[in-house]
């Protein structure tokens, strides 16, 4: 099982700005090759068309997902399952999808895209949640792994900072699968934090891929 690869492990996030020239499938895939080479156990990627050719590089898990904004809503990250559906012919091993309790569209539930993923497309599902409630519902939905991906992004947690550390905390002590650290890690000595406070596995994005954000932040500082 894929999940199990990942454990004290990194995980790297390899994604771009859409309007980003590394917003490119050969490009996300380059990142994601240079990451394992140095040793990240697994990679997380948006959108089909970047799976398929992050999959052509890599051996490592692939958690995938596809980000959608859709009028009405504000759940974005696979927010159906026929977008998990994309992301696992894609080449994904694990399916990474919104699991606050937002409502979604097309009256698709947590539990029924849960049940789907797993029963039509045999991957296991990493639940992306913002609070404790979140993520002891999606342990009832049954996936398989929750990260604390949407702390601080989510209108329940907007007044907080990312990495929860708190969050982490709970999750760890209430849940009995495997609680991801992801949002907010922007060095190794927090990414060893996580681990540290029961993280099964450590996601880092920005610090590590987020060259137009890093930029644009040295530049701000350079010019004040």
């Amino acid at each position: 099982m894929p999940i199990k690869t990942l454990h004290h492990g990194l995980i790297v996030s390899c994604q771009a700005p859409v309007d980003s020239p590394l917003h490119e499938p050969t490009v996300i895939a380059a990142i994601a090759q240079a990451a394992v080479n140095n040793g990240a156990v697994g990679v997380r990627i948006d959108t089909p068309a970047h799976i398929s050719t992050v999959r052509e590089r890599v051996t490592v898990p692939i958690i995938g997902l596809w980000k959608q904004v859709i009028a009405g809503y504000d759940v974005y990250i696979t927010p159906q399952f026929h977008h998990a559906e994309a992301v696992a012919k894609a080449g994904a091993d694990i399916i990474a999808i919104d699991a606050t309790d937002r409502n979604r569209p097309g009256a698709e539930t947590l539990a029924d895209i849960v049940a789907k993923i797993h029963q039509e497309l045999g991957k296991p599902v990493m639940a992306d949640v913002d609070t404790i409630d979140a993520a002891i519902a999606a342990c009832a939905a049954g996936v398989d792994i929750v990260g604390t991906t949407l702390f601080g992004y989510t209108a329940a947690t907007k007044h907080f900072s990312p990495p929860g550390w708190e969050l982490l905390t709970q999750m760890v002590k209430q849940l009995n699968i495997p609680v991801i650290c992801e949002g907010g890690v922007s060095s190794p000595e927090m990414a060893r934090k996580a681990i540290d406070l029961g993280a099964y596995a450590v996601v880092v994005g920005t610090a590590i891929t987020g060259i137009d954000y890093l930029v644009r932040g040295y530049k701000s500082a350079l010019i004040e």
